[in-house]
């Protein structure tokens, strides 16, 4: 299957219109060059509530039609759109999301797992889901989510064969190219790891006092760039993503030397972490889950 990384430039706060004209651009040329998924940046509509002086200005709701009216725009019938945005949750509460918009309807959202390493307004997200499009199954890890290895292994386990990386990296100035080449050797990582094709959208340029090179690329699950964004600049990527899961999956095969798999259980069940998630099921407002370590071999 064809699928599209859009570089977008780095917008002011608030700019959702001109974010959503934009993309549309980057929709009817997919069209025209049968690419069937196009992914865009983290927060692409409207910015980072982080840097928002009024996070609620541009956060939308998920859950009574208002992000389906936003997304009309890049309604396609044969382009599925991956679009980061603010979300406005329950209570008010704020995530860091990506929307699958497929033929005018919203398929799914995916909440960004890791919000920021110090502090954020956003919340954490807590699912792992999967999305499938025509032949592909794919999941959605938000910018740091795609540090972890964690996320990445339990889509991949559950059928995932693309991974898409909607990313923003505009940060104060200070940060250059090799945040690009982090980026890169992160996704050549979840791509090696669970022999699936990586797909990363960043932003790029500069906005007031934020400045991206943008980092997007097409990563193959042997762990070969096949594309990448020219830096500091808008730019769109296209490669064609196997479909299909490969049959062995490198590095699923621990359970050949069980004791492995016995230290790997011993270290994610310590005490300490058993306790985490313990305190995290009796939380005011947090639904009961059950403790279980799932490790796909």
């Amino acid at each position: 299957m064809k699928v599209a990384a859009y570089q977008a430039p780095l917008l002011p706060s608030r700019s959702i219109e001109a974010a959503l004209g934009l993309i549309r651009e980057q929709v009817d040329r997919c069209e025209s060059e049968g690419v069937r998924i196009l992914c865009c940046p983290e927060g692409v509509l409207g910015g980072l509530a982080d840097h928002a002086t009024r996070p609620a200005d541009i956060a939308i709701s998920a859950e009574d039609g208002q992000l389906e009216a936003v997304l009309a725009p890049l309604a396609s019938d044969s382009v599925a759109t991956i679009v980061g945005f603010t979300e406005v949750g329950a209570h008010g509460r704020l995530y860091n999301s990506a929307a699958v918009l497929h033929r005018g309807s919203v398929i799914g959202v995916y909440r960004k797992l890791y919000p920021a390493i110090n502090r954020s307004v956003y919340e954490a997200g807590d699912q792992m889901p999967v999305f499938k499009v025509g032949e592909l199954t794919f999941g959605i890890i938000i910018c740091r989510d795609s540090t972890y290895y964690e996320p990445a292994r339990i889509m991949a386990s559950r059928g995932a064969t693309a991974l898409f990386v909607p990313s923003n990296n505009g940060l104060p100035p200070g940060t250059g190219p090799e945040l690009v080449a982090e980026a890169r050797n992160g996704d050549i990582a979840r791509a090696l790891e669970n022999s699936v094709s990586v797909i990363r959208a960043d932003v790029a340029g500069r906005a007031g006092n934020l400045t991206s090179f943008g980092s997007t690329g097409i990563v193959d699950p042997n762990g070969t760039v096949v594309q990448s964004a020219r830096q500091r600049n808008p730019d769109l990527i296209v490669a064609d993503v196997d479909t299909a899961p490969r049959p062995h999956r490198r590095g699923w095969d621990v359970s050949q030397n069980m004791a492995v798999v016995d230290e790997y259980i011993r270290m994610v069940t310590t005490p300490d972490r058993t306790k985490a998630v313990m305190k995290r099921q009796t939380e005011p407002g947090k639904a009961e889950r059950a403790f279980l370590v799932e490790v796909p071999f």
